[in-house]
């Protein structure tokens, strides 16, 4: 279902288009006035525009509809329709930004066509930018360390449940990695190229929340100016992690029941449902069988939720992986005079072993953020660490190994686990082999592919625009489009 904004000057056009797209199931925003519809493209944020482009015979107005729909975050695609067209006027549309281009009269499946085609590239330009923000992102190349029989237990587990469609809960204490299991998770299943989006339920007050989640109508309560979508139809193909679930307000909690029990959610102030598709992973840092005896969880809730817990170890049962943990933090630091790679000495790996770390591996990378950048030399002692942790090892643990530089173990291979899937890339590119042939950018590549099959199309045409356009199945407009090498996305 996509938000569309109709504009023509014509009311049965209006009325007839209007129809169809509802049929389609598109949520659609007619006006017969070109004023008004430009100033509703702020207020609806549509996904879809289809404008006429004359009003009149001596103007055409709809190129300032078709700018402004451009100029929303994200962009409109827009669909040109006019009775007064030719290829000139096609080519300043396509040149404001215009997905394509259709000239009345014409056939109901032709729209329907256009419409599903123009959707279906919005959807691959939105993965391609969610794709691209997400390989900027540190965490998906980023893994998860860990030799110790626990946690290569949860590296098994992860494994086998990945690429199903089952609920998961992710228990353990603040700060044990619980986000990077859950994107783990996503990275490595079929949803990988659709959004994960992350919430913390004790993050936002309870009206807040659910507006968050589910999504709110215009006008549903004080300050909602516009529509607006939640996190759960955000996600719609891809997962949702839903941190600290244990503190989500009783009320949430029935309709959070609803979406794992039906699959659809409603928006506030709106009474229709909303079909989704999302696998829900829910984390806690406190045990909910605690919370179910006095009340504030719901029991049937946490029994949809509890389909495959993964418990996480913290970091006090796994000693053995800090120097690993340590090993990881300092791999891309350096000295910032020298630019040396940073060590540590014996005793300052001794307390850092030697400490309970309450705040687990989060508490860990932030002690060696400190240290790294505190350190005076390219070694890394006792006194670069946090005072709290040294007085805490000191009281129990007086002697310690000496200021002499430890050699950092390498991290085994058994020990790490990848945020993608195997064989697929990662922030550590191989170096190209000798010989091999240099790859493209794949927009440039997919250019140059897509480049070709269009001059074979026109060649088997002798040349004729019109049959190539009807061999390939796009209108004339986008063939001329193409041609032109105006697409702009």
């Amino acid at each position: 279902m996509a938000r569309v904004l109709l504009v023509d000057d014509e009311l049965t056009m209006v009325q007839m288009v209007g129809e169809l797209l509802r049929q389609e199931g598109h949520e659609v925003f007619p006006f017969t006035n070109g004023q008004a519809a430009s100033a509703a493209l702020t207020i609806h944020s549509p996904e879809l525009v289809i404008t006429d482009l004359y009003f009149d015979k001596t103007r055409a107005q709809g190129l300032e509809i078709v700018r402004k729909a451009r100029e929303l975050n994200p962009p409109a695609v827009v669909i040109v329709i006019t009775g007064f067209g030719s290829i000139e006027t096609a080519v300043e549309a396509m040149k404001n930004g215009a997905f394509d281009y259709l000239e009345k009269p014409f056939k109901i499946d032709e729209l329907r066509l256009c419409v599903q085609r123009a959707l279906s590239y919005k959807a691959a330009v939105t993965e391609t930018a969610y794709l691209r923000k997400q390989l900027k992102k540190k965490y998906q190349f980023s893994q998860i360390i860990g030799s110790a029989p626990k946690m290569q237990a949860v590296f098994k587990l992860i494994e086998r449940v990945a690429d199903t469609e089952s609920t998961i809960l992710v228990l353990g204490e603040s700060g044990t990695g619980k986000e990077l299991v859950a994107r783990a998770l996503h990275f490595n299943s079929r949803r990988q190229f659709a959004p994960f989006v992350p919430i913390n339920c004790n993050a936002l007050p309870e009206n807040l929340l659910e507006s968050e989640l589910f999504g709110h109508r215009r006008g549903a309560f004080t300050g909602a100016i516009n529509d607006k979508k939640g996190l759960f139809q955000e996600a719609d193909g891809g997962t949702i992690f839903l941190d600290e679930i244990g503190s989500m307000p009783a009320l949430l909690q029935g309709r959070l029941l609803r979406v794992l029990q039906e699959h659809e959610v409603r928006r506030v102030g709106d009474n229709t449902p909303i079909f989704v598709n999302v696998r829900v992973v829910a984390a806690s840092n406190e045990p909910l069988e605690k919370k179910i005896k006095d009340g504030t969880f719901r029991e049937d809730l946490y029994y949809r939720l509890n389909v495959i817990p993964i418990e996480l170890p913290n970091l006090r049962e796994r000693r053995d992986d800090i120097p690993l943990l340590v090993a990881h933090f300092l791999k891309d630091k350096a000295h910032a005079r020298s630019k040396n790679p940073l060590q540590v000495t014996r005793q300052a790996m001794g307390l850092l072993c030697a400490y309970d770390w309450p705040g687990n591996v989060r508490e860990l990378e932030n002690a060696i953020e400190r240290a790294a950048t505190l350190c005076e030399g390219e070694i890394i002692r006792t006194d670069d660490l946090p005072p709290s942790l040294v007085a805490a090892v000191m009281t129990t643990n007086p002697a310690l190994e000496s200021e002499e530089a430890a050699t950092l173990p390498p991290v085994p291979e058994s020990a790490l686990y990848p945020l993608h899937r195997p064989g697929e890339p990662n922030s550590s590119s191989v170096p190209e082999a000798a010989g091999a042939e240099a790859v493209l950018p794949l927009k440039s590549y997919l250019r140059e592919q897509e480049k070709a099959y269009l001059n074979r199309a026109l060649e088997q045409s002798g040349g004729d625009k019109e049959k190539a356009a009807l061999l390939l199945g796009v209108s004339l407009a986008t063939l001329y489009r193409k041609l032109s090498g105006e697409d702009k996305e």
